[in-house]
């Protein structure tokens, strides 16, 4: 079974996917978008009529207080309008704190500024994919 795991950002849309499997998750791709969601949506519906994805995790952003804010909302439209196009399930991943992850990783492994800026979003989404693969397998 494959998973698309997507990070919703401000500018960008990072996304993973997994092996055929579903155990492993890895970096595919990023999609800059000016808030053309309808836009993300058919591309995302491509990656997943051409890869095959069996299921979509979604990263949600909730404030370190369990609440929902204005991103999390952003979150929920978004797996709504994912829903409506693409005949596959969507699910909400906690992403509290993914970007940081993914920046410390970048920067322990000597990446400059300039380049953590093209793949932080893809690496969180490929974190949140791997921590949704996790808490699956271990079902």
């Amino acid at each position: 079974m494959r998973y698309l795991g997507l990070d919703l950002g401000s500018r960008t849309l990072g996304i993973s996917i997994s092996d055929d499997g579903g155990i492993i998750a890895q970096s595919l791709k990023i999609i800059r978008h000016n808030e053309e969601y309808q836009r993300l949506v058919q591309e995302v519906k491509e990656i997943v009529n051409d890869c095959k994805i069996e299921k979509i995790v979604l990263g949600f952003p909730k404030n370190m207080n369990n609440t929902v804010g204005p991103k999390g909302e952003l979150s929920l439209e978004f797996k709504e309008m994912l829903e409506k196009e693409i005949n596959v399930p969507v699910f909400l991943q906690d992403e509290r704190l993914t970007t940081v992850s993914a920046n410390n990783v970048l920067i322990s492994g000597g990446v400059s500024r300039k380049k953590r800026k093209g793949v932080v979003d893809s690496l969180a989404a490929t974190i949140i994919l791997q921590t949704f693969l996790d808490k699956e397998n271990r079902k």
